[in-house]
């Protein structure tokens, strides 16, 4: 059995699971849809906590959110796949542009900042990743991606959170940068609300 079938069959067992479970389907509409956005609120969320170790993991978490949706952008331009509702009769239960379908942009965002979580906060970090895997397989689920998209999507954004984090555990002049850029920040920062403090 080829890679190419064993994907597509993999695809279909899930996909069918909106007609069996269709109560469901509302569920995995909002996680493949909105979902992502709670990654990105979440991130904003632990930067104005103001504590110097979470300002260092969102630093990290978008530094490596660059770095995996530069290879995304390359991985498309050498290797492009249709989508799954382009080439088969789908359950499809959101709207998508019939653009490249591997790797899953979903799937890299939201694995790129759990696994970052994770790296700093294991035991947040272990709902991050549960919220990643929930949004991967709304991908599959609502006929968008087939499991190689999403899990190739994973595989980058977690790869390139690890990478990141590794260059500034080991690179004490990386760390020295990212905190000086911090510092920086926070001066700014520490500015602007004395001066909204004294209007």
């Amino acid at each position: 059995m080829s890679f190419t079938k064993l994907d597509y069959d993999l695809f279909q067992m899930i996909n069918q699971l909106g007609d069996k479970f269709s109560f469901l389907n509302p569920l995995m509409c909002l996680f493949a849809s909105q979902a992502e956005y709670v990654f990105y609120l979440g991130i904003v969320i632990y930067w104005f906590m103001k504590k110097g170790s979470h300002r260092r993991m969102v630093t990290e978490a978008i530094l490596s959110a660059c770095l995996a949706f530069m290879g995304s952008v390359l991985i498309s331009k050498v290797y492009y796949e249709d989508r799954p509702f382009v080439s088969h009769h789908v359950l499809q239960l959101i709207s998508h542009p019939a653009n490249a379908s591997f790797p899953s942009d979903h799937a890299i965002g939201a694995f790129v900042i759990a696994t970052t979580i994770w790296l700093h906060r294991r035991k947040a970090g272990r709902l991050w990743l549960v919220l990643a895997g929930c949004i991967a397989l709304s991908r599959v689920w609502t006929g968008v991606h087939y499991p190689s998209d999403v899990i190739g999507g994973a595989i980058i954004g977690a790869l390139a959170a690890c990478v990141v984090h590794r260059v500034f555990k080991r690179s004490s002049l990386a760390l020295k940068w990212m905190n000086r850029v911090i510092q920086w920040y926070e001066t700014i920062e520490s500015k602007v609300w004395r001066g909204s403090a004294l209007k």
